[in-house]
């Protein structure tokens, strides 16, 4: 129980900090809870990063999130880390107790929550379309989880095997970097695919295209871009009639994954994606 006396402070800390719709959400469901907690969005300049963790360390705060550019930057000055947040080399959720800040990183684990609702990620061969930090996150968590392969396609070679070679004697899965060229063609015998090249509505980029001869029903598609009209792979997908997840449920589980950690409540579903809905015009 939260003492009167004394509220819990959640924060993000990101540069810039606009059109995140984490404070939004984690408030609602705040209220949902009847918790009297609160989470402050805080625009933190890379220089003063250091300064921010001491602050919130002082203080005594419960933790929070961390969006670029500081996710890598802010692991030295936490007190420790997550396995995760370790071999990632990244931090997006902070932990707080008794003057400790702990690092995680959940980035990978939403989209493998909204995995499950279709599928058991064990045993499963998938296909990332991007071999960046994203979907390097969401690779380890769906080796965590048991699948058997997982394939890297980039545009760079040398990137999609430097993300395979982050899996590597680390978990039973067979990592395999693969060129993202023009007119790729997704494999046959893979399970899932993930397109995780962009998410968020300005992180839009240009890749090569995909040959959607092989997209047959049973594959199952999850597209993380979270604004619909940029989904590409999700309408393409739809129209094939393969099982397919969008990148707001993926963000639905994400923010859940993080209030479950920080509150140990889980948070009603649908009143996070109404409130980021809602946030982001949707």
């Amino acid at each position: 129980m939260s003492s009167p006396a004394v509220q819990p402070i959640l924060t993000l800390l990101a540069c810039p900090v606009g059109g995140n719709p984490t404070q939004y959400a984690v408030e609602k469901a705040f209220a949902h809870h009847g918790l009297d907690w609160r989470y402050l969005t805080l625009e933190v300049t890379p220089d003063d990063l250091h300064d921010a963790v001491r602050g919130m360390r002082a203080m005594g705060f419960r933790g929070g999130s961390v969006a670029d550019p500081h996710r890598r930057s802010i692991l030295p000055l936490l007190d420790g880390s997550s396995d995760t947040a370790h071999l990632l080399g990244r931090v997006n959720l902070i932990l707080g107790e008794e003057k400790r800040l702990v690092g995680d990183n959940t980035e990978g684990r939403g989209l493998v929550e909204s995995l499950r609702h279709a599928t058991d990620p064990a045993g499963k061969k998938c296909l990332i379309l991007d071999a960046g930090d994203f979907a390097r996150a969401v690779a380890v968590e769906l080796a965590a989880s048991g699948a058997s392969e997982i394939r890297f396609v980039d545009p760079s070679i040398e990137r999609a095997a430097e993300a395979a070679g982050l899996l590597a004697g680390k978990y039973p899965a067979t990592a395999t970097p693969l060129l993202w060229d023009q007119d790729f063609r997704i494999p046959e015998d893979i399970d899932v695919v993930v397109q995780a090249a962009s998410r968020l509505m300005h992180e839009a980029q240009q890749h090569p295209s995909i040959d959607l001869a092989n997209l047959r029903p049973e594959l199952i598609i999850v597209d993380v871009a979270v604004d619909p009209e940029a989904a590409w792979l999700l309408h393409a997908a739809a129209g094939r009639g393969c099982r397919t997840l969008d990148g707001l449920s993926v963000l639905v589980e994400q923010v859940a994954v993080d209030f479950r950690l920080w509150t140990l409540l889980d948070p009603d579903r649908q009143l996070l994606r109404e409130s980021i809905e809602e946030f982001l015009e949707l």
